[in-house]
Order: C-alpha cells, then structure tokens, then sequence
C-alpha cells in the first residue's frame, strides 16, 4: 500500500490546500520538511513553511484545478500536476503592484514521502508567464 498512501497524503494536502487550511497542510510534514520553492531559497523546516503560507494567504487568493496526482511503487516519491486559478491580493515584494488581478497558470510539484508523511515540496511555474497576466 505504499503508493496508495503516497497518492492518499498528496489528495489530502491539495484538498487542504483548495480549502485554504494551511494547518492541515501543515500536520502531513515531517519534522525535517524542505520547501523548495520556485526561483527561490530552500526553506527548511515547518514554521519557515508556516511564514510562508501566511505570506502567500495575505498576497493570493488560489485554488488549484486539473490536479493529477503520480507516485512511485515505493510511495517515496510522488509529482502532481494542476492549473492554479488565482487572484493578484496584495503586492508581493520586487513583483508587479496587485490591483486585484487575476491569473491561470499551469504549474507541477515534486514530493518526497517519508512514512506516509511529506519530508520535500518542490514547486515549479512559469514565473515570466505570471508577470505577464498580471502586469
């Protein structure tokens, strides 16, 4: 049952995600989590991932569609991919000044499961792309 708990724990933190319950997202981490994000630093750790989803709450508005969920037999490693249907909130620092725009974008997100748990988030986007429907 490895892969079926993989595909269980990533359904379970998209749907957390989709319902905007950063804290459920939250609990399905490992002590040691790695977010590793988009053109951006390795945050190590759950709080650094809590400031982060509290940054990006106050800045977007999300939910994410089309989501296909894959993972090895192993249940080690999994991927996803979805379309991130979003509303420009509040001004990101050295980003375009949000006026309330929105935005489609399709994105993927690689993961690393220890023990049913998610131990590395790797997120990936079209940065340029974004720019462009919110500028």
């Amino acid at each position: 049952m490895p892969r079926a708990t993989a595909l269980a724990t990533i359904s379970d933190y998209y749907d957390a995600f989709n319902a905007g319950d950063t804290a459920a997202m939250e609990a399905l981490l490992t002590d040691d989590f790695e977010h590793h994000v988009n053109e951006g630093q390795i945050r190590k750790g759950v709080e650094k991932f809590r400031e982060f989803n509290a940054h990006m709450t106050r800045c977007y508005r999300e939910n994410l569609t089309d989501i296909v969920v894959m993972a090895n037999d192993a249940g080690t490693r999994a991927a996803a991919e979805f379309v991130v249907n979003g509303v420009y909130l509040q001004t990101d620092a050295g980003l375009p000044e949000a006026r309330g725009q929105s935005y489609i974008l399709p994105a993927g997100t690689f993961f690393t499961l220890r023990d049913g748990r998610i131990q590395r988030v790797t997120t990936y986007y079209n940065l340029a792309d974004w720019i462009a429907q919110v500028g």
